[in-house]
This record gives structure tokens, sequence and C-alpha cells, in this order.
């Protein structure tokens, strides 16, 4: 296309031309999804973050209100219908779609509101990595706590576990790492936009180098370092009999593997051939029988702790008084003496249609398999559990993903933390989109930090965001190491959500500020849009 520079320096209603076509701005919005769900684990092409969110401000930019929202939602459906597939593995597709759909209308208000902002970046141009950075953030904090709650799969931020953004996160947490990716995606849409006069040389130069300190400069950034003290941790994956639904008809057989995989590490420390551990990670579900009730779980789990000579934290699933509902806990199970209720944690964030299932009679209209997803009641304090040695942040499946679910161990004396997870009814995808989740908040709190699953993927994870003994999926395996505790405290820690509220107070700013600026400019795009 052949540019004319414009009359002023000043892109106003007159000289701007009319947005995109639609067609294009369509196949933008789907290009955008894509390059977002890539991004993620499992595929791990995290440096198309910011294009795909530089494809997406170029769809929704200048676009009438309503058209912002659906090309929005569209690139929500594309990123999420497939990112969240593996909900369906437990209650159907009824509620893998009400999740997807419903975290796709958030997207589809981060494009209403990227257009609403269109006449700020017209007349300044410059503020589209800035305006990028903050609505991105925004939207993700909306998602992480709406609805039913929140759910906050894929984040910007979950996708740099390689990338050098995750070194942000020691800062100002999640938030500030989204923000780099997404401020970055914004000054290379600003670089490549092409519907009015290309930057000049100076202002090109300007969004080049901003996008390349935002995604390369981090890696500049030093991060947080744990202590010098060590604990033996020692990770058992028992593994279960069979993948799917089935899981939860095999109770047995699944104790019985992780009581295998400990008598045979205590034998291995008997002969000298590993070290004692100072304490035993034993996965979430990993007594899916509540050893508080029987008898014959709380004996060979007594075993297990007798000869292994060390503390286990048993993941498990506790009945309650009141048919059908359940707590999900870890109980930390002493040699000789058993089960210490003092150390045990309830997970405080049972999760939307995986958990329990909101709106269950009307889901179950549609599907009985809504009927496998027990109704889990939320526990009401910090999970921080004390071993005499260390004390173990636990973190239980997916409250990895919630930003105060874990400092809040680490700020309540947390030396490392233990993420206990079941992927044996979801896949390996979602096992790897927890651990990239793992690296994180290990860089966020200069913690060091595990991952304990019943079928994989289990790993220790250094304070630099570094995997360390990574298991297999689907296969039993047991894994040692010297865990550094402690640390100083980072910023980030420090900061908690303030960092977070920050950048969504300045969004509803920047929102409010648009708004004369809006009743100013004469509406161009009515006949582009119908093209």
């Amino acid at each position: 296309m052949t540019l004319q520079p414009p009359a002023s320096p000043q892109v106003t209603a007159a000289t701007a031309p009319p947005p995109l076509r639609l067609p294009v701005a369509l196949v933008l919005a789907v290009l955008a999804g894509g390059a977002l769900l890539v991004a993620l684990p499992p595929y791990g092409l995290w440096w198309l973050s910011p294009a795909g969110v530089a494809l997406f401000a170029a769809a929704v930019h200048r676009r009438r209100l309503r058209a912002g929202f659906w090309l929005g939602f569209v690139t929500g459906l594309v990123l999420f219908v497939p990112l969240l597939w593996w909900t369906s593995f437990a209650a159907g597709w009824l509620p893998w779609m009400l999740l997807s759909l419903a975290e796709s209308v958030i997207f589809g208000l981060l494009g209403l509101a990227s257009a609403w902002l269109s006449p700020v970046i017209d007349r300044w141009r410059g503020s589209w990595p800035l305006l990028a950075g903050l609505l991105w953030v925004a939207q993700e904090a909306l998602r992480d706590r709406a609805p039913f709650g929140g759910f906050p799969w894929g984040r910007l931020a979950f996708s740099q576990d390689d990338g050098p953004a995750l070194r942000l996160a020691a800062y100002g947490g999640a938030p500030l790492v989204t923000f780099a990716v997404a401020a970055a995606g914004g000054a290379l849409v600003a670089l490549a936009w092409r519907r009015w006069r290309p930057p000049a040389a100076g202002p090109a130069l300007g969004f080049a180098v901003v996008a390349g300190a935002l995604m390369a400069g981090p890696l500049l950034v030093p991060v947080y370092q744990p202590g010098a003290e060590t604990a033996t941790v020692a990770i058992v994956q028992g593994n279960v009999p069979r993948l799917g639904l089935d899981f939860n008809a095999q109770r047995r057989a699944v104790l019985d593997n992780h009581v295998s995989g400990t008598e045979k590490l205590a034998a291995e420390v008997a002969a000298g051939r590993q070290k004692q551990p100072d304490v035993v990670i034993w996965p979430e579900n990993s007594s899916d029988i509540d050893p508080l009730r029987n008898s014959d779980a709380a004996s060979v789990i007594s075993r297990a702790a007798d000869l292994i000579k060390a503390p286990i934290l048993v993941g498990t699933v506790l009945r309650t008084d009141t048919p059908g509902d359940i707590e999900n806990a870890g109980i930390l199970w002493n040699p000789g003496t058993g089960p210490d209720l003092e150390q045990k944690y309830v997970k405080q964030h049972p999760v939307p249609f995986a958990e329990y299932v909101p709106l269950r009679p009307v889901a179950r209209l549609v599907t009985d398999k809504v009927d496998l997803v027990r109704n889990m009641l939320s526990g009401d304090h910090v999970g921080v559990l004390r071993t005499g040695r260390v004390a173990i942040g636990d973190v239980i499946c997916f409250e990895v993903a919630y930003d105060d679910i874990v400092r809040d161990t680490v700020t309540s004396g947390a030396q490392v933390f233990a993420v206990q997870t079941n992927n044996a009814t979801f896949n390996e995808a979602e096992a790897r989109q927890q651990l990239a989740m793992v690296r994180l908040r290990a860089v966020e709190h200069g913690r060091e930090a595990l991952m304990a699953s019943t079928v994989g993927v289990s790993a220790f994870v250094g304070a630099s965001g570094q995997v360390y003994d990574e298991s297999g999926f689907n296969t039993a395996a047991v894994m040692v190491r010297d865990m550094h505790l402690d640390g100083s405290t980072t910023l980030a820690t420090r900061l908690g959500h303030w960092p977070e509220m920050a950048m969504v107070a300045l969004t509803i700013l920047a929102l409010a500020g648009a708004l004369p600026m809006r009743r100013r400019r004469r509406t161009t795009n009515d006949a582009a849009e119908a093209r």
C-alpha cells in the first residue's frame, strides 16, 4: 500500500482511515487465538505470546464496540476450547464448553475495551504498549476472580516458563510478567500498523527497542536465591492402573502403588544407595480412601512411614458427615504416631466443573457425567505444614494458578512449597501447564518448589525456575533431592496484589479518560465494517 504523510502530526477522526476490513480482522483474531494457544505448554512457543497480543490489537483497533467484543470472543474461543479440552474428561462436554465460553466472554470484554481506547491510540500512538499491557492485566484480574471464583488458566504469564520475562515475576508477580508480554505486543503492533503513515525512523526504532527490551531485557534482571540450609525431600509418583475416569474405582491400587514406591525407597536408603529423606511427598489423591475412617488404609500408610523413618505428606480425600461432600486434603503422617491432625491442609479453592459443578441440575439435563464430580468443600486456612525439619507450603492442584493462595503460604512461613496434584483424570498437556505455573511461583517468591503427581509430571523446581529431576507421564517414579530452604523475601511477595490493583486502577482511568475523546470523534468506520 502506498502511504502519504498526514497533513499534521496528529491522526484525527478526519484523517485516520477506517479499521481493517472485517474479514481481515476476523482472520487476525483467529490467528491471535492460535498464537496464544501454542505459546502455552505443552507447545511452549513462548515468543508467540506478544505476536498474539499484536494480532489481537490490530484486529480490534478502531472497530465499533460490538465488533470489538465479538472479535475478542472469537479469539477466546480459539484459545480456550482446545486449551481446556482436558476438563471434559471428568464431566463431559457441557462443563468444558461452559467454562470455555465464560472465559471467551471476558476476552470479548477485552476486545470491547481495546476498541474503546482506539481514539487514545490514534492521538498518541506511543501509548499502545502501555495500554495493551494494562488491558491484558485487567482482563486476567477479572478472569482470576470470575465467574464462579475465577479460573486463571491461559494467562500470558504462564506461557513464559522458558522465556526471559519469567524473571520479572520476582518483582511484580504474574501480573508484571503479563504486562511485559502484552506491552511488547503493543509495541509490535505500533511498529507494524499500516493504516496510516508508518512511524518515522526514530519512533520505529523506539518501538522495536521497547519490544526487544521487554522480551529480552529481563535476562539482565537478577532473581532471588534461596538460603544455604537444605532439607532432603522425596517425591513418590506411584502411578495408577489406568488413566481416565476409572481412577476413582482404583483407590486401593493407587494407594498400594504409593506405599510400594515408598517401601522401595526405604530399601534403597537402608542399603546406602539413597539419602535418608527428611520428608516424603505423596501427590493429591494418593490415598483416595479416607485413612482417618478406614483402618486398612491407615495401617499401610503407617507401615510406609515407619519403614522410611520420615513423615509423609499424604494427599487424601476426606469424607464428611454429609453424604456426597468431601474435602481434598494433605495430612502429615508421622512414623510411629500416625496422622498429625494439627498439620492438615484442606484445599481452599475447589475448581468449578472439575471439583464441583455449578448449576448441577441444569448440567445434569444434558449429561449425567456431572455426577462423577463430587461436591468438594473449601478449607479455611493457609497450607503451611511443619515437619520439624522443614515448613512446607502445601498447594493442591489448580490452586497453583491463584496468586494469593501461593503467596499466603510464603508469608505464613513456608520454606519451600509443594504442589500436590492428580493428573490421572486429565492428560499430560494439563500436567505441563501446571508445571509452568510452579516454575513461575518459584521465581515469584524466591522459594524452591516441587510438583508431585500421581501419574506425572512430577519435578523439583529451583528458585530461578529451572526444572530438576522431571519424571515422565503415566509411569511410576521416585525422586530425592536436597532442597534449599527459606531465602530473602522477594519484592513480589512483599507487594502482594498491589501491582495488579494499581494496573487495574490505571486501566479504569484510561477507559474513563477516553470518553470525551470518543464524544468528539466522528465515527468513520460504519461503511468499512459493513464490507
